[in-house]
């Protein structure tokens, strides 16, 4: 029992461990599995199925019963040479129930079924094109949440530099170096820092709260969305859903161009009829009679006044239209993938002059804290050269966090 209890504990531990790290893999396939849209895929499939049943009917035996009950207001009559048989009653019945079965069409009932695959096919990649959209929506929030993460982190690393300072402040006017009023300015700054912690938790809050939505996951305030590493090879090469939902169409349009071939083929059924009626199929019998009547019936059209061909005109028209779609995705996907590129190489040249900029702050820093603790300058100058060092860190955390996005989006884009 002891040992169960552990494992259990162990297990729950784990999974509460697990919980709390969250990647940008994890959301990708998050909104897959819970993105309302995904159940269209069955949706899909059981529509697919009833269609698939109903176009297969077609190869079962149909079968047919009918009655009717006339009365004719005149009849067959013969001479009077022939006046011996009994002349047709005007009230006539009869009912009948035949059988037909399908012999030959020409491949037509298999063409429909490959139609209806192919529709499938094409209406769930069609779901899979704008689930991938929402890729994008993901990175933005992804990476917004990130830059969150490390501003409150920066946020923290301020905090304690900005109270070290003060502490030291305090020292030099209790001994009479620096002016009494020295740390009002940076006990100022520190309740600024707090109502700055308050901006980026209620922005991070928003943030988790519409990624959840979108993924269908809940989060808490401990959940850490980890860094990811991306790699990108900028290389036009795309590989989008889109373009095999292109390809998809194609095959759908030539399956349908396949089934009109199909149809002006001719079409062969077999058939059976039994009945009961007065008159029965002798119609000098003028009683009750069981009959029956079985066959085969060829129809074949001829002549459809060239309407076969001008439907095979509207595919070609059709396939036109695919290709000239693709060519546009193509083109306005590598114009995307260019701007993405030129947005990668921009945000890293800013990251080599933030760096820079970073280490002449921090010079021009540690000579001004020097000149403070030796009461040369007030702590307004101190703290003023101490939020430039500050800005210029933030800077530097947002253009990090701004080309991993770029590089997800590239990624994202190139498919």
């Amino acid at each position: 029992m002891k040992k169960i209890l552990f494992i259990l504990i162990i297990t729950i531990s784990f999974s509460t461990f697990s919980q709390k790290n969250v990647t940008l893999n994890d959301c990708y396939q998050l909104v897959e599995t819970n993105y309302p849209l995904i159940k269209q895929h069955q949706l899909l499939e059981n529509q697919h199925q009833i269609d698939t049943e109903i176009i297969s009917n077609s190869k079962l035996p149909q079968f047919n019963f009918d009655a009717q009950i006339t009365y004719q207001s005149d009849v067959i009559e013969l001479p009077a040479a022939m006046s011996s048989i009994e002349p047709q009653n005007k009230d006539q019945y009869r009912a009948t129930f035949s059988i037909n079965q399908l012999i030959y069409n020409g491949g037509l009932t298999d063409a429909n079924l490959k139609i209806k695959q192919g529709q499938l096919k094409t209406k769930q990649k069609q779901i899979d094109a704008n689930m991938y959209q929402l890729k994008t929506q993901i990175n933005q929030l992804y990476f917004s949440i990130l830059l969150t993460q490390e501003s409150f982190k920066l946020l923290e690393a301020k905090e304690l530099q900005l109270q070290a300072k003060l502490k030291e402040v305090k020292s030099g006017i209790k001994y009479g170096t620096l002016l009494p009023a020295s740390d009002s300015v940076l006990e100022a700054e520190l309740l600024k820092i707090k109502q700055q912690f308050i901006e980026v938790e209620s922005r991070k809050s928003s943030l988790i709260e519409t990624l959840s939505s979108l993924i269908g996951k809940p989060f808490n305030s401990l959940t850490q969305f980890e860094k990811p590493l991306i790699r990108t090879q900028l290389q036009n090469e795309i590989n989008r859903p889109e373009l095999e939902l292109f390809q998809l169409k194609k095959e759908e349009v030539n399956n349908y161009e396949s089934l009109i071939s199909k149809k002006s083929l001719p079409k062969l059924n077999g058939f059976a009829t039994g009945g009961y009626g007065n008159p029965g199929l002798n119609m000098l019998d003028n009683s009750f009679q069981t009959f029956y009547t079985v066959g085969v019936k060829l129809h074949w059209n001829v002549f459809d006044w060239n309407t076969n061909k001008k439907q095979k005109e509207v595919v070609a028209i059709n396939k036109d239209f695919i290709e000239n779609e693709t060519e546009v995705f193509k083109l306005n996907t590598n114009i995307e993938l260019n701007k993405q590129q030129k947005e990668i190489e921009k945000i890293s040249a800013f990251i080599n002059s933030d760096i820079e900029i970073i280490k002449l702050r921090k010079k021009v820093l540690k000579t001004l804290a020097s000149q403070l603790k030796n009461g040369v300058i007030t702590s307004s100058v101190f703290v003023t050269e101490f939020t430039n060092l500050f800005e210029a860190e933030n800077t530097l955390l947002k253009h990090r966090i701004q080309i991993e996005l770029a590089k997800a989006n590239y990624n994202t884009i190139k498919g």
